[in-house]
């Protein structure tokens, strides 16, 4: 997952190189970012269900190794926008095929505690951070910073492929029985699933986005905006989001919902901390902003697993896990969102409208986590209040447990 994800993210930051270098239009920098996401949904629809029939194994190995070729890929046609297409479209597939299975393996592997969302959670925050972080800095500083951003991805991936390797499979959980096989699973069609799992869930990717793409070009200018800031912005979200995921892991195991509630808070934070960095423009302010995005990341990506773990059986732990992940990833569309409401609220109003978002989203949250966690009210309160209770009869006084 650390592999894959690295060389899924490293490409961000080099947006910027290859606009400059390869002078790309608009168009085509958008093209190149949409690619990535025609080839992962597809990924992670299938991959999660195969792996639930045939194995993580079978889906996750074949793929990880696909990744360092996607990275070849871009390596062997520097200037080649075809090349460079065909390599984002294959770490796209490679993603959408390893995320999900890779999830649901750690899954089988930690015995089914909050431990395990935190350890693919970090794994993956640890790829996705330091891959465009090592990228920008040798883009900005070594030679050939179109072709040297993208070595250590390649050692990195054959490191990891080597590893798992020897990591141990799990039994394949393709032979259920034939009422388990419905599509979609029944965590799937709960409302617990799509009101407290998969609403919050864009906002697991949305916020990154916010602070490495959207920010950095938003508080400064195509003349000042580099690698190097853009390196900056992205080391201070992921640092906050890795560093923030014991205590989500902690929080995930004791409160449900209140991580979900503290990471929207903390996304609503921070796009109104960047509705005043943008309104400078203040590039100092936007780095506060990104701490805060990068906090509602880590806090919203480690509880949201958490709770479609605990929604998702053994049989269908892969598809439920890959259906959460497509719904996170519609977060990554955050900048095409910003884009289309600028002209409407302008660029600090835009970043208001988001906050706002994110704020009603966390207390309609609290509001239906309250309401589960309150106790029904006994029946007959209201007769019991004008009316002495009657002695217990004999089955009356037995435990409440053993009467339920």
């Amino acid at each position: 997952m650390f592999a894959v994800g690295w060389g899924a993210n490293q490409f961000s930051p080099m947006l910027i190189v290859y606009r400059h270098a390869l002078g790309l239009s608009a168009g085509e920098i958008a093209g190149l970012f949409a690619i990535y996401a025609a080839t992962l949904i597809p990924g992670l629809l299938a991959g999660g269900p195969l792996s639930d029939r045939f194995g993580r194994r079978a889906c996750v190995l074949p793929f990880a190794a696909l990744s360092p070729v996607a990275t070849l890929l871009l390596v062997l046609g520097p200037h080649s926008l075809p090349l460079i297409a065909a390599g984002r479209a294959l770490a796209g597939l490679c993603s959408g095929m390893v995320f999900g299975p890779a999830t649901a393996w750690v899954q089988d592997l930690s015995g089914g505690d909050a431990r395990s969302a935190r350890r693919a959670a970090l794994a993956l925050s640890a790829g996705f951070g330091l891959g465009p972080f090592v990228a920008a800095l040798l883009a900005q500083w070594a030679g050939d910073p179109l072709v040297v951003p993208y070595l250590p991805h390649l050692a990195l991936g054959t490191a990891a492929l080597v590893i798992g390797l020897t990591t141990p499979g799990t039994p394949r959980t393709g032979r259920q029985a034939p009422a388990d096989r419905r599509w979609p699973p029944a965590a799937l069609r709960t409302r617990e699933f799509w009101l407290g799992v998969a609403l919050p869930a864009p906002f697991v990717f949305g916020t990154i986005a916010l602070a490495i793409v959207v920010l950095p070009e938003e508080v400064t200018s195509a003349r000042t905006l580099s690698a190097g800031y853009a390196a900056l912005m992205t080391s201070l979200a992921f640092a906050a989001g890795i560093g923030v995921q014991p205590a989500a892991r902690r929080v995930a195991a004791r409160r449900p919902r209140a991580g979900i509630i503290a990471g929207l808070a903390a996304g609503a934070a921070g796009a109104a901390v960047g509705a005043v960095a943008v309104a400078g423009p203040n590039e100092a302010l936007a780095g506060i902003a990104a701490v805060f995005l990068g906090l509602a990341y880590g806090l919203c990506l480690v509880n949201g697993l958490h709770d479609a773990e605990q929604l998702a059986g053994p049989s269908d732990r892969g598809t439920v896990l890959a259906a959460y992940y497509v719904l996170a990833y519609l977060g990554f569309g955050a900048p095409y969102a910003v884009d289309g409401l600028n002209p409407a609220f302008g660029k600090p109003g835009t970043f208001a409208v988001i906050a706002g978002v994110a704020a009603v989203i966390a207390g309609l949250t609290w509001v239906r986590a309250a309401r589960q966690a309150a106790p029904p009210a006994p029946a007959g309160t209201e007769r019991n209040r004008l009316t002495p209770a009657a002695p217990p009869s004999p089955s009356e006084g037995e435990p409440a447990g053993r009467r339920t």
